[in-house]
């Protein structure tokens, strides 16, 4: 809100409410960590925040997408056991497992509220902060003046331009289908990323009727051709995907069995042929936009890009340039991850606090990134097109099928595929892809290992007890050694582990 043509800047700051030496804007999981490390020097000090005083993790994230997840892998596994002589249906409770999610939810949310609730009102306000011509942050009837402002104001799903209008209340985002109080009859789910396949395979496990597009013949963002392309034949078994097609128009229809009205996709599939889904939902999983546009950042000097991200940005700590501003969490758009988010709040509180004491920052981490689909999906540090576009690196790829790794064959769940990038100059780990069981587990081994700048070797002297899916890690690595000492030529390395 910018002050009125006609007043003066003297005039402006005699409407000043308020001086205060930080303000953090957004309570989320950054706005949090900032707040709570700046409030241990400075006692003048404000949060300010819209919405939910809990983190998108909590309400809209991580947490009710895995309560959903658990039902539906407990369903699953009762619907698939008749390969194991066990022989059961599952009776799906739709209400149930909904509300399930939501009392969770409500009881994860409920330590967040003790916490903001612990914290003195003065320094809470509840409202939608804007910063105006003069820099000051605008909030209900106050006027505030900064010296510091750390903001944290997360994301919203992105959603196609006019499709809220064309589909009603027949369209869902993240944010919205956890509050189903029942389980549709049948959904499409737009967008094949982390949100779109984990949401898309846990509906279709608890019976729900669930079609996935996505533009792109990739899933969860592959960037290795091979392990992208073991993923969908891993996935195909029990999701109908419709991979690379192209969306035309979106819309509700009459339908007598659906309250009156049902919605539809018309599409061209991946052959060119023109073709329409109907269904109740249309569930739009395209991706999460920052919500830092219309809060006016640049009266604080930052500028944005042409996707509104902030330039000039600190990775270490979230500061724009060399201005007191911090960008922290999903509002700069660096890497959308909670535990990302929560160390930049950790290291933008931090930063603000008085600069003759040491502030710990948090350096920045090994990328790593999970999709809890089954079987998992797992990238960490860099990607396979990142190290070849690098010419100085001379890099092997160690490989491992997990399509008869012994462990996972007896479980059931043995189809994968593990591919470490190995650095043939340093005998360290550039980055890692994987689709397979237990990849969570492997993933944080394999982070470990290069936040820690341990070799080949060192990971090797490491014991891999027998018979567990980690053993195909092992396999992995031996390969990256094999590599190494010879001229690449590829071989197709299974674990066997009998």
């Amino acid at each position: 809100m910018n002050k009125k043509s006609g007043t003066s800047a003297d005039d402006s700051k005699r409407k000043v409410t308020r001086k205060v030496t930080v303000a953090v804007i957004g309570a989320g999981t950054a706005g949090q960590n900032a707040f709570r490390q700046a409030s241990k020097i400075f006692d003048n000090i404000v949060i300010i925040n819209e919405g939910f005083w809990t983190t998108t993790c909590i309400a809209v994230g991580c947490m009710p997408s895995k309560l959903l997840i658990a039902a539906a892998d407990r369903a699953h596994e009762a619907n698939h056991s008749a390969e194991f002589g066990v022989h059961a249906t599952a009776q799906i409770d739709g209400k149930q497992v909904m509300q399930r999610v939501r009392d969770e939810r409500s009881h994860f949310a409920s330590y967040i509220k003790e916490q903001v609730d612990s914290w003195p009102d003065h320094k809470k306000i509840a409202g939608r902060a804007c910063i105006n011509e003069h820099g000051l942050i605008e909030v209900n009837d106050e006027v505030i003046e900064a010296s510091k402002v750390i903001v944290a104001t997360g994301s919203s799903p992105f959603i196609p331009e006019g499709w809220a209008e064309k589909l009603g209340h027949t369209l869902l985002t993240s944010d919205t289908v956890f509050e189903l109080t029942d389980l549709p009859t049948s959904m499409a789910v737009v967008g094949a990323g982390s949100v779109g396949l984990e949401l898309a395979q846990a509906f279709t496990r608890l019976g729900v009727d669930v079609t996935l597009f996505n533009r792109e013949k990739r899933v969860a963002g592959l960037k290795d051709d091979d392990i992208n392309n073991k993923a969908i034949d891993c996935l195909n078994r029990e999701l109908t995907m419709h991979l690379g097609s192209k969306i035309s128009n979106v819309g509700t229809q009459a339908n007598d069995s659906n309250n009156g009205s049902a919605a539809f996709i018309d599409y061209e599939d991946s052959a060119g042929e023109f073709q329409q889904w109907q269904g109740e939902y249309v569930l739009v999983a395209t991706g999460r936009r920052n919500n830092i546009k219309q809060l006016g950042v640049e009266h604080l000097g930052v500028e944005l890009d042409d996707k509104n991200r902030p330039k000039h940005l600190s990775e270490k700590t979230g500061q724009i340039g060399d201005l007191n501003v911090y960008i922290v969490g999903d509002a700069n758009v660096h890497l959308p991850l909670l535990h990302v988010a929560s160390d930049e709040g950790y290291s933008a509180g931090s930063m603000v606090c008085d600069n003759k004491k040491a502030a710990y920052i948090r350096p920045p981490a090994t990328p790593f990134s999970i999709v809890f689909c089954a079987p998992q999906i797992v990238n960490v540090g860099l990607s396979l097109p990142e190290i070849q576009q690098d010419p100085t690196l001379e890099y092997v790829i160690g490989r491992v099928s997990f399509d008869n790794q012994g462990r996972s064959r007896v479980m059931g769940v043995n189809c994968g595929l593990l591919h470490i990038y190995g650095c043939k100059k340093t005998d360290r780990i550039l980055g890692a892809s994987m689709v397979g069981p237990d990849a969570e587990y492997i993933g944080h081994i394999l982070a470990t290992a290069i936040t820690n700048d341990l070799n080949i070797k060192a990971m090797l002297d490491t014991p891999f007890y027998h018979p567990t899916i980690l053993e195909g890690l092992r396999t992995a690595l031996r390969d990256v050694q094999h590599k190494m000492e010879i001229p690449y030529q590829y071989h197709d390395t299974q674990e066997a582990s009998f």
